[in-house]
């Protein structure tokens, strides 16, 4: 698993400046609650996760609802007297590891004490991930009882073989059951894939998309697979056992990711991102992208708030440990100033269909913004708005886009 961010070290109790509480309170207000479970680690993934047999008492799944009582109170004494006190949550997304894996009614109470503690916005977007082979439909209607609202599948490719690659355990067949249980219940269905696995070959690819559109999902999540170091796909890489990702392959996959939703009527809203409406785009996630204030509950959660970010303590005996001692788990932390902030604002909205408006440009990027048009990577409808939309060729150029505007921010 990679390290941690370096950073400032936080107050104990993690009390923020007084000037980043107070400026709290913006458009939205999110929590995020990270589950760290896993039955299995797959060989790709570098998330904060664990399986059963490395977690004893106090950090384990039967503890685990009671120590992420503890953070929400955490939360509470915190986040009192700012604008955020009163605030009910606009979204909620449990991600992990693999939420699941805890009883639905688990999750539920989870949902419940946030609820509690902050209450939900009316038409809250509640969000869990979760992997095809660990729900049913009795699962996802005690979840959609409970007031979830969208579940995200993890189906990341519909091939065996890429699957066995990845290390994912699901069966590709049951992806259907669970999205017809899903719709059954009420829930807006999300599913989630991974392209350019290593073998995986441009049918391989189609075959997936072919397969996810099969399901009719609300909400399709296309990334790229990133090899991470001290992974133990890394490993493999670095020895020479599976071929690194090739860009140009990973440009066709997504241009033909790109095509098949679309035509399906599943169109880009964030550069990884599809959905069929406005309606069933992801808002936790567009929360993110917009520099939100988002509370993360959990071990090696990480926050953002009125321009601080901090994280928490990645490993869930550490996590606990810290809560049981009555202090903040975060570990370190980051008080952003206003030109870092202005930067990520144009890192992360950039990626978002028509977000960044070109008036928090100097004069001096205009030239730059002509040659992104000549070159078709800007849309020039939106820009004639003053607004910023990547085509699908400007896609795929997002992170040299942004280094060429971010000389030239306001």
């Amino acid at each position: 698993m990679p390290a941690q961010p370096e950073g400032d070290v936080p107050p104990l109790d993690g009390t923020l400046p007084r000037d980043s509480a107070a400026r709290a309170g913006g458009a939205t207000f999110s929590a995020y609650v990270h589950v760290p479970y896993c039955r299995v680690r797959c060989g790709y993934c570098d998330f904060n996760t664990y399986t059963a047999e490395e977690l004893g008492p106090g950090a384990n799944r039967a503890d685990y609802r009671e120590q992420l009582g503890r953070e929400i109170a955490v939360s509470r004494r915190v986040l009192a007297g700012s604008p955020l006190e009163d605030r009910p949550f606009d979204t909620v997304f449990f991600g992990g590891g693999t939420p699941t894996l805890l009883p639905a009614t688990e999750l539920a109470g989870v949902l419940d004490d946030l609820r509690r503690a902050f209450g939900l916005a009316e038409g809250a977007e509640v969000t869990t991930e979760a992997n095809p082979d660990s729900v049913d439909a009795a699962y996802l209607q005690t979840l959609a009882d409970a007031g979830f609202s969208r579940v995200s599948f993890g189906m990341q490719s519909a091939v065996p073989h890429v699957l066995r690659t990845l290390d994912r355990t699901h069966d590709p067949s049951r992806v259907g059951e669970v999205v017809a249980d899903a719709r059954a219940a009420g829930l807006d269905v999300s599913l989630d894939l991974i392209y350019g696995t290593p073998g995986e070959s441009l049918e391989d690819w189609r075959t997936s998309l072919e397969a996810v559109l099969e399901h009719r999902p609300d909400h399709v999540s296309a990334y790229s697979l990133i090899v991470e170091p001290g992974t133990r796909m890394g490993a493999q890489v670095r020895r020479g056992e599976l071929p690194m990702p090739d860009e140009d392959d990973l440009a066709d996959k997504y241009e033909l990711a790109d095509t098949l939703l679309a035509e399906a009527g599943l169109t880009w809203y964030e550069v990884s991102n599809f959905s069929t409406s406005s309606a069933t785009r992801c808002d936790h996630n567009l929360a993110y992208w917009r520099n939100a204030d988002w509370w993360g509950y959990g071990p090696g959660a990480h926050s953002h708030v009125g321009g601080v970010r901090w994280w928490n303590a990645k490993h869930p005996r550490a996590w606990s440990d810290r809560l049981g001692g009555g202090n903040s788990p975060a570990v370190g932390r980051e008080v952003l100033d206003a030109d870092t902030r202005a930067l990520e604002d144009l890192m992360l909205a950039v990626r978002i269909d028509g977000e960044y408006p070109l008036d928090r440009l100097a004069p001096s990027a205009r030239e730059h913004i002509a040659h992104l048009l000549a070159e078709g990577l800007l849309a020039p409808a939106t820009v004639s708005t003053g607004r910023i939309h990547l085509t699908r060729a400007g896609r795929l150029m997002a992170d040299g886009i942004v280094r060429t505007l971010s000389d030239h921010l306001a």
